[in-house]
């Protein structure tokens, strides 16, 4: 039987529609600017202050809304809140990711490093760090509702909702925008990082709330997202493709 939408898988849909959108048409103009010696891409969009108001208040509100308990949002971001924490009964908190987070701290800053200095040395420009965030956008996005890395290589968490470092998505996004010397850019960097130390302080004063052992929230039987049911819906989808088309290989070469 298929599993319908929910609610905030639908809000996840909706947000990789509109932010590939952006990327594309950032994509387009960058591109074009190069081709047509209009400058890089932050100059461009500069002389259009418009469009980087729309941009960067899409994000701001999509931040700030993140500082407060949301129904469209995931639980995985929702558990920090105390409205959330639904006790259990026990008292043993066991988060088996928080050892991989350092881990992942340190090849998010080594990777990205790669592109900074690139940026330093002239080979990206400004327009490029842009865009690169802009992608990262679109990659939180992709891991939340088809793979993710993070959860597959490094924190081996069962879905989303038990994440350790959900709330890091926004400062990893924008963790480009730190070599663009730019107001907007350290606006959206900075709240960024707000969401991140807000979240870092509620795991440390209040572990309980992220533990599926002391908070029945996070519970699969009481997820509000369901994206564990429609993932594996797309697995089966991309298997009975590959199946088919091995089928068909087989029969083209008798």
């Amino acid at each position: 039987m298929k599993n319908k939408l929910t609610p905030v898988s639908m809000f996840h849909y909706f947000r990789l529609t509109y932010r590939s959108l952006l990327f594309l048409a950032l994509l387009a103009e960058y591109i074009g600017a190069r081709i047509h010696g209009r400058g890089d891409l932050t100059s461009a969009l500069e002389r259009r202050p418009a469009i980087i108001s729309v941009i960067c208040a899409v994000f701001i509100v999509e931040m700030f809304l993140r500082f407060f308990p949301s129904r469209l949002e995931s639980p995985g971001c929702q558990k920090q809140f105390a409205r959330n924490y639904v006790k259990s009964g026990r008292t043993d908190v066991s988060i088996s990711d928080n050892n991989a987070v350092v881990l992942v701290l340190l090849v998010w800053i080594c990777f990205n490093g790669v592109f900074g200095a690139l940026h330093q040395l002239g080979v990206l420009d400004d327009g490029a760090m842009l865009l690169l965030a802009c992608a990262y956008s679109v990659c939180d996005m992709i891991c939340i509702l088809f793979f993710c890395p993070f959860q597959t290589w490094f924190l081996k968490n069962k879905c989303c909702c038990s994440c350790r470092i959900y709330n890091w998505d926004y400062a990893m996004m924008f963790t480009p925008l730190f070599f663009v010397m730019k107001p907007y850019t350290w606006l959206l960097l900075l709240l960024s990082v707000g969401l991140l130390v807000r979240w870092e302080i509620t795991f440390y004063l209040h572990p309980e709330r992220f533990s599926e052992n002391t908070n029945n929230y996070l519970r699969c039987e009481n997820c509000t997202e369901k994206l564990c049911a429609h993932k594996k819906q797309l697995r089966s989808l991309w298997q009975e493709i590959a199946d088919f088309t091995a089928e068909k290989r087989k029969r083209l070469l008798k």
